[in-house]
């Protein structure tokens, strides 16, 4: 999920309460906007995805979101969850300028997380094991700085677009705590993981399960969750 924070935050700043989320996927964002009170709109290129976010009660269009038609609709916000990085950063700002309201606000944001040492070394021994010359385990868990590039391309592409004032960056320190069930639960659904055959993550979470639980069972992730803003001018 994302932090409360930053859906009170962009709520806060938009002059109404009609949200069109891009790139839904699973609809976790589009359920937080709609716990905050938000009417919320999906655009989302995978079918799969889609589906299964209409059955928790988001509305959602099949599409990317550069080749969606509005049909004259309008929002008050235009958000992205970890997903701008597949949306041409010029087109989609200009696409997000077009059925945006005066007033109304472009925020894109992604989650990044540093997981304690020993959950790091265990996913990268076990993703090592299965796949030689597989990344550092830190690669995928070193926090918010990798996110820096992408953060820019996003502000560029908002200023290229021409509708908007100078983009601000925000960022939201948090952590969750995570069971190893919880934990092992995830692990599939991400990165490098998702490309393995079943025999192959089988003994991923064998491994990582193993080490987990010699940990006592649980560990703390801490989050880092940045996000670039900007407002539709008149």
């Amino acid at each position: 999920s994302y932090p409360a924070a930053l859906v009170e935050r962009i709520v806060a700043a938009v002059p109404g309460r009609d949200v069109l989320s891009v790139g839904c996927g699973t609809g976790i964002d589009a359920r937080q906007f709609r716990a905050a009170g938000c009417e919320v709109l999906g655009v989302e290129p995978d079918a799969r995805m889609a589906r299964f976010a209409r059955d928790t009660g988001v509305e959602v269009e099949v599409a990317t979101f550069e080749a969606w038609d509005a049909a004259g609709r309008t929002f008050d916000a235009v958000v992205a969850a970890q997903a701008w990085h597949w949306v041409d950063p010029v087109a989609g700002a200009v696409k997000a300028a077009q059925v945006l309201r005066p007033g109304g606000r472009l925020a894109v944001f992604w989650n990044s997380f540093q997981a304690p040492d020993e959950v790091a070394e265990a996913l990268g021994a076990a993703y090592r094991r299965v796949l030689p010359g597989a990344p550092d385990p830190r690669s995928a868990t070193g926090g918010p700085e990798p996110y820096a590039l992408l953060c820019e391309k996003a502000a560029d592409g908002m200023r290229q677009a021409g509708a908007f004032g100078e983009p601000e960056q925000w960022r939201f320190a948090w952590e969750r705590v995570y069971t190893r069930d919880e934990w092992l639960d995830q692990v599939p659904t991400s990165g490098l993981f998702t490309r393995l055959g079943p025999e192959q993550l089988d003994e991923v979470l064998t491994s990582v399960g193993t080490a987990l639980d010699a940990i006592g069972g649980a560990f703390t992730m801490t989050y880092t969750t940045v996000a670039v803003v900007t407002l539709r001018t008149s």
